[in-house]
């Protein structure tokens, strides 16, 4: 049984290592060489686990409670832990840049609405 996890392990980690291409295309070969319901079974697999979903990135797979494995050397997962860091704030300060501008564009079109509406109509009879 443990060698059945070992070969599973082995198989699942040279999928990620592929990436997306590599799952789909296991998944397919099984489909045409007869073995449907483990085709199918992949399929629902790669479904549950995310390996199919938006920004699936074989490389930088995080683990279960969020956080990136650990590489074994401390210099370079303190280096790599900073570096996640520093780039989850970019991406809240421009998400958050992106806010404003998209709430000032509105405004904008708002206050353009707002100017025609106060407008008085044209009087049509006139011309």
């Amino acid at each position: 049984m443990d060698r059945i996890k070992d070969l599973l392990k082995r198989a699942e980690a040279t999928l990620d290592h592929w990436g997306k291409p590599g799952w789909i295309g296991a998944m397919v070969f099984l489909f045409i060489v007869g073995a449907w319901p483990l085709g199918l079974a992949m399929l629902f697999y790669m479904i549950w686990s995310g390996r199919m979903g938006k920004g699936c990135n074989s490389r930088w797979k995080r683990s279960a409670r969020g956080v990136y494995r650990s590489s074994g050397n401390t210099a370079f997962d303190s280096y790599k832990e900073e570096t996640l860091r520093r780039l989850e704030e970019e991406q809240e300060a421009f998400q958050s840049f992106l806010d404003r501008l998209r709430k000032a564009k509105d405004q904008a079109e708002f206050d353009q609405f707002m100017d025609e509406r106060r407008k008085p109509a044209p009087d049509v009879a006139t011309a």
